[in-house]
C-alpha cells in the first residue's frame, strides 16, 4: 500500500506579516498520539510572550520533564509514527463511510481530514435523544449533532480513530438499531 500524498492545513504563518498580532498554539495530542499529555507550543509576538507565560503558569503549570522529553523524541523521530497513523485513519474513515452509505437512512458524505465523520441521518430530529437510545440499546456511543449547533441537528458524529475490527462490530450494531429500535416514534 503506497502512502496518500502529504495535505497540510493552510497556516496563518504562512501569509503572515512579522508585524501582524497572530498568535498560533498547537499541541502533540492528534500528530502524535500524546493526548492528555497537554505539551504544546506557541508561536506570539515577542511583547505578547510575558503575558502568556503567566496565563500558561497559573492554567496548566509545567509539562513533566518526561512529558518533555517524550515530544522531542516525538519532533525527531516520530514520522514514520504520524504517517502510520494517518495511513490507519484513512482506512478507518473509508471502511466506515463505505459501510455507512450502505444504509438507506444514512447521508454520509466522505471528510477530507479530522478523525470524524459527520453524517445525516433521515428521519431524525433529535440527535441527543437518538444518541442517549444508541448507547443504552445498542452500546454504540456517538455524539450528537446538536453538541455543534442548531445545523448540526439530525447529525451524528462518529470518531474513526479506532480499529476496522471495532468499526465494524459497531457498525453491525449501529445497522441494527436503525432497523429495529424505536427512534422514529
Amino acid at each position: 500500500m503506497t502512502a496518500p500524498p502529504e495535505r497540510f492545513a493552510p497556516s496563518f504563518l504562512d501569509i503572515a506579516d512579522p508585524n501582524d498580532r497572530l498568535v498560533v498554539i498547537n499541541s502533540f495530542s492528534k500528530s502524535w498520539l500524546m493526548t492528555g499529555w497537554r505539551l504544546g507550543w506557541v508561536i506570539a509576538p515577542p511583547e505578547l510572550m510575558h503575558e502568556l507565560g503567566k496565563l500558561i503558569e497559573y492554567n496548566s503549570s509545567c509539562a513533566p520533564g518526561f512529558v518533555q522529553k517524550a515530544g522531542l523524541v516525538a519532533v525527531n523521530q516520530g514520522e514514520a509514527v504520524r504517517q502510520e497513523t494517518v495511513a490507519r485513519f484513512q482506512a478507518s474513515r473509508d471502511y466506515l463511510y463505505q459501510r455507512l452509505g450502505t444504509l438507506a437512512e444514512v447521508e454520509v458524505p466522505l471528510p477530507a481530514g479530522a478523525m470524524y465523520l459527520f453524517f445525516r441521518v433521515r428521519g431524525l430530529n433529535d440527535s441527543l435523544t437518538f444518541c442517549k437510545a444508541l448507547v443504552a440499546e445498542a452500546g454504540v456511543g456517538l455524539a450528537p449533532g446538536s453538541a455543534f449547533g442548531e445545523a448540526g441537528e439530525g447529525c451524528l458524529r462518529w470518531c474513526i480513530a479506532s480499529a476496522i475490527e471495532k468499526l465494524e462490530q459497531g457498525a453491525d450494531r449501529f445497522s441494527r438499531f436503525l432497523r429495529h429500535s424505536a427512534w422514529r416514534t
